[in-house]
């Protein structure tokens, strides 16, 4: 099953933002108080930025004033980064992880650039722990399948035959088209072996088995 960004999102009215006039005084207190990294920066409802500790200290030790002075005078809409940069909600969450690996959150906005919420590097690093089994002890095999149709189905199937219980089910593409490679994480029992060489019987060739603690 294919995640995307708007299943994982934490919606508007969930989240906390500022208003373009905001002073970066004011938006570095809302840092703090909530403990978060970042704020989607607003004008109404419309997503103009995101105003993080970092750019706003970055831009004072680029200007040439006193501290009290520039945060006290400076507004998030003048420091704001990522204009352009945001999710719509229909992108698949794992494609997300290169434009978080170096910023905390991306916005994400409708059509008309209105705020919907956002999507942060954390919710995504869990998502995908969620989704490979991370924090569930059991035995991960990875295979090899040729691309037929009906593979995924007639895996379960021998799951199934054999009463495993399957922790995860992720697919990637080889270079290859016709090939696929999975990984199944299922719980540990005294039958793995027979398990496997059921699945070798119908053509799933095991790449590894690794048991998970």
């Amino acid at each position: 099953m294919d995640l995307f960004v708007k299943n994982i999102m934490i919606p508007k009215h969930e989240c906390f933002t500022v208003q373009e006039n905001t002073t970066l005084k004011d938006a570095l207190e809302s840092l703090e108080k909530y403990q978060i990294d970042g704020l989607p920066v607003l004008s109404g409802d419309k997503y103009v930025g995101v105003a993080t500790r970092y750019n706003i200290y970055m831009s004072y030790f680029q200007s040439d004033k006193q501290k009290n002075e520039y945060l006290s005078q400076t507004f998030v809409k003048d420091i704001a980064t990522h204009h352009d940069k945001f999710l719509e909600g229909g992108e698949l969450f794992e494609k997300t992880l290169l434009d978080l690996k170096d910023f905390p959150l991306l916005a994400v906005v409708d059509a008309n650039k209105n705020f919907l919420g956002v999507v942060t590097r954390s919710d995504v690093i869990s998502s995908f722990e969620s989704a490979f089994g991370v924090n569930r002890p059991g035995v991960r095999i990875a295979f090899t399948s040729v691309e037929t149709e009906g593979r995924i189905a007639r895996l379960s199937e021998i799951a199934h035959q054999f009463h495993e219980h399957i922790i995860s089910l992720v697919t990637f593409d080889e270079t290859d088209k016709l090939v696929r490679r999975i990984v199944m994480k299922i719980e540990k029992k005294d039958n793995i072996d027979k398990f496997t060489k059921r699945l070798e019987d119908h053509g799933f060739r095991i790449l590894s088995i690794q048991e998970d603690d």
